[in-house]
């Protein structure tokens, strides 16, 4: 990413921004550390709030910002810290709803502009539900501004109360592999380190949550054990539902590997044949973007944003439905034609997604628009 600017305009202070994060969720936080890396280097000053993990797992100060450890509750010491690091802040921007709501609560009381970025709908079912549509309503309707990553988003916090909500697209990040990765590994070792050597190799990623539709994903498993040769199934990430999806896997003798939670996922993907996303809903899904930038077939459902996201250049399916999705992946892998295609229309709709330049280039005037100017002291 190229600087624009290192430098605050003559006369003014650099701009002071606080980046509000949860830690939980991959995309949001690989959009933060891109934010930073953009920001700092047009000048701005970045402190980002966040529990220690997700510095440890993007390096924010490797960006330039400063972080500020905040764990992800919402108890009073927690809102406390987060109070204090906005206390000289120009701007605040939180990421996502939970981190939102934090930042509500720790500018009470103060004019500091609040901006929100909803990357992905909260999922929660009863009186949690309930809840969330509480939180939604209070962030929609204090922030400044709401950017949402999808229009489906955008008219969410419309309908919540949101003065002003605008479409904020989030470019993928490149993703930073740890120190030792080997970026040049060969597809067949990865293959072969899997347990695919002449097999099909299929692939999903995301939190084992309920609503990523694993369930289906093993239902549609069944039927590929009767391929021959039978397809792998791996699925890169850890959550609450482990136990009970292996146990299935288990019981059924379904050709499903969980691999826990991975940092060399693009190794991953790039040495599968086929991705799978089974989602409820999704907004930007990371697991699309990466398949499409990276050439591999993609099956998914057709909720939330992504088929705005994918355009043509991926096979979309209903949500909930295992035949539908088994049967789309039998007629892909027995069509080396398709497939071929599929690659190429998955690059031509990446082209045209935002980069990460134009991304920090649309925040920042979003800041502008909220800031005065800032005559030196």
């Amino acid at each position: 990413m190229s600087p624009v600017s290192s430098n605050a305009p003559h006369g003014l202070s650099p701009l002071r921004t606080v980046q509000v994060l949860g830690g939980g969720n991959a995309g949001s936080s690989a959009h933060v550390r891109s934010l930073a890396d953009g920001l700092v280097a047009r000048g701005v000053r970045v402190t980002v709030c966040a529990p220690a993990e997700a510095d440890h797992a993007y390096d924010f100060t490797g960006a330039g910002a400063e972080h500020v450890p905040v764990p992800r509750s919402s108890d009073p010491a927690s809102v406390a810290a987060l109070r204090a690091a906005c206390a000289q802040a120009d701007l605040v921007h939180a990421h996502g709803l939970h981190a939102s709501f934090r930042a509500v609560l720790a500018l009470g009381g103060r004019t500091t502009p609040l901006v929100v970025t909803w990357h992905n709908r909260a999922h929660a079912e009863g009186a949690r539900a309930h809840l969330l549509r509480l939180l939604e309503r209070r962030v929609a309707r204090t922030a400044a501004v709401v950017l949402g990553t999808t229009s489906e988003l955008v008219d969410r916090a419309r309908r919540t109360g949101a003065r002003d909500a605008r479409l904020g697209a989030v470019a993928l990040p490149g993703r930073r592999r740890p120190p030792g990765g080997d970026p040049d590994r060969p597809r067949p070792k990865t293959r072969a380190e899997l347990g695919a050597i002449d097999r099909p190799l299929l692939m999903a990623v995301g939190s084992l949550d309920r609503h990523r539709g694993y369930d289906v994903l093993l239902d549609a498993a069944r039927v590929w054990r009767d391929l021959d040769p039978m397809p792998l199934v791996v699925v890169a990430g850890e959550g609450p539902l482990r136990p009970e999806l292996q146990r299935r896997i288990e019981d059924e003798d379904l050709p499903v590997r969980l691999l826990g939670t991975r940092d060399d996922v693009p190794e991953l993907l790039a040495a599968a044949d086929v991705a799978l996303l089974a989602s409820r809903w999704e907004s930007r899904s990371v697991l699309a973007q990466e398949a499409l930038h990276a050439g591999v077939p993609l099956v998914a459902t057709a909720v939330g944003g992504v088929p705005d996201l994918v355009g043509d250049a991926a096979e979309l399916v209903p949500y909930g439905d295992a035949r539908a999705l088994a049967d789309t992946v039998v007629r892909l892998l027995a069509d080396p034609g398709r497939c071929a295609l599929l690659r190429e229309r998955g690059l031509r709709q990446a082209a045209g997604w935002p980069t990460e330049d134009e991304t920090v280039a649309q925040v920042l005037s979003v800041y502008d628009e909220l800031t005065q100017p800032r005559p030196l002291v």
